[in-house]
């Protein structure tokens, strides 16, 4: 166990969600209850709770509240989750978490600006006692027994850019701000129509996306040679912060995404033999 952790002073972000296209003013209150709290300003303060039974997947994370919705929530559940932040309110006046630059470092920097207040509350973890395993088709999640939280992801995509990636890092403030945060998401010119179509990516940019044609990366240059694993790597923290608990295991996925990491979360919290909380 260690001491809940809240940050130090407000913070404020504005851009463009990914998706929606929508600006979004975000504000990040300092919480003394402990939990991560959601409030949409413009729906008269409607709450939206960590729940991973209240989360869809689509094309990002996000959560459910009797119909509405907020989008994108990863990047920032991440970088909180990594940063060892318990307890915030985050204010949106939109339905989606601005993208900023399409990695977290934005708000890693953010947080190393105000730093972090140490609440009263006391912060339990979820060890895992014996390995449980998520599948869909040939992509899987293993998650094992382990001393730390530690992630190890491969992909494996008919791109001459990205091809076989694979990445093994264990998970600490100093090494997601080093390795993991600047990375940036990524999508295909091949598949803009199609995500227009499903009112997706309206928000998309060069300025917020790697964008990789049939051959190359048409707004590099790459921050890592392997900013493409390194990012799936961000988007797993995020997704699974959604167990509420600092995790240690050992996390291995193979060609998953978001549909699959909460399948693995659900997984985990409906099988309460397999952990302890400490």
């Amino acid at each position: 166990m260690r001491q809940q952790q809240t940050i130090a002073a407000p913070l404020e972000l504005s851009g463009i969600g990914i998706h929606t296209g929508a600006q979004v003013r975000m504000r990040l209150i300092p919480r003394e209850q402990g939990g991560i709290l959601f409030r949409r300003v413009d729906l008269a303060g409607m709450e939206f709770s960590i729940d991973s039974h209240e989360i869809s997947c689509r094309n990002s994370t996000v959560l459910l509240n009797e119909g509405h919705s907020i989008h994108t929530v990863e990047h920032l559940l991440a970088a909180m989750y990594a940063y060892e932040i318990d307890s915030v309110l985050v204010e949106l006046d939109n339905e989606e978490i601005p993208i900023l630059d399409g990695s977290a470092l934005p708000l890693v920097e953010a947080l190393d600006t105000t730093g972090k207040r140490i609440l009263s509350k006391t912060k339990k973890t979820m060890k895992i006692q014996e390995r449980l395993v998520v599948e869909e088709g040939d992509a899987w999640i293993s998650i094992s027994p382990h001393g730390s939280f530690e992630v190890s992801y491969s992909i494996d995509f008919a791109h001459p850019l990205i091809g076989v990636q694979k990445l093994s890092l264990e998970i600490d403030p100093s090494s997601f701000r080093k390795d993991i945060a600047p990375s940036r998401t990524f999508g295909f010119l091949k598949d803009v129509p199609e995500l227009y179509a499903r009112n997706l990516a309206l928000g998309g940019s060069i300025s917020n996306a790697l964008i990789l044609d049939d051959n190359s990366v048409i707004n590099g240059p790459l921050r890592f040679p392997d900013e493409f694993v390194r990012h799936k790597i961000l988007d797993l923290i995020g997704d699974f912060s959604l167990l509420s608990y600092p995790l240690q295991a050992r996390v291995e996925a193979h060609k998953a995404g978001h549909r699959l990491h909460l399948k693995g979360v659900r997984h985990i919290l409906d099988n309460p033999d397999f952990w302890s909380l400490d």
